[in-house]
């Protein structure tokens, strides 16, 4: 049993060091490489970001956001913001990018 115990507790120190080893910073002069993921979720968030119903993100205003889903008139299809200065995180607007119209 003692054995047992030895050799799990050897594999789980293995793999949380293999773990740590891929997810390193880059040191100092050496380039930072975007891997295939990264390349991947970046793509993903890219086709996503501008849904029909999108979520205002932290530090996002109505100008960043038509900016980035090519919607001028975010606050004519959204009567609930009466204030186009009082957009938070977590408020819901719709979204109609102008090549939809």
């Amino acid at each position: 049993m003692g054995g047992n115990v030895s050799w799990n507790c050897a594999l789980l120190i293995a793999a949380v060091m293999l773990a740590l080893s891929c997810c390193e910073e880059p040191s100092e002069g050496e380039p930072y490489r975007v891997t295939a993921e990264e390349v991947r979720l970046s793509q993903w968030k890219k086709k996503r970001a501008c849904d029909e119903m999108y979520v205002v993100g932290e530090g996002e205003t109505l100008q960043t956001i038509s900016e980035k889903c090519g919607d001028p008139f975010i606050v004519e299809q959204n009567p609930h913001i009466h204030d186009p200065d009082d957009v938070f995180p977590g408020l819901v607007i719709k979204i109609t990018p102008f090549s939809n119209r």
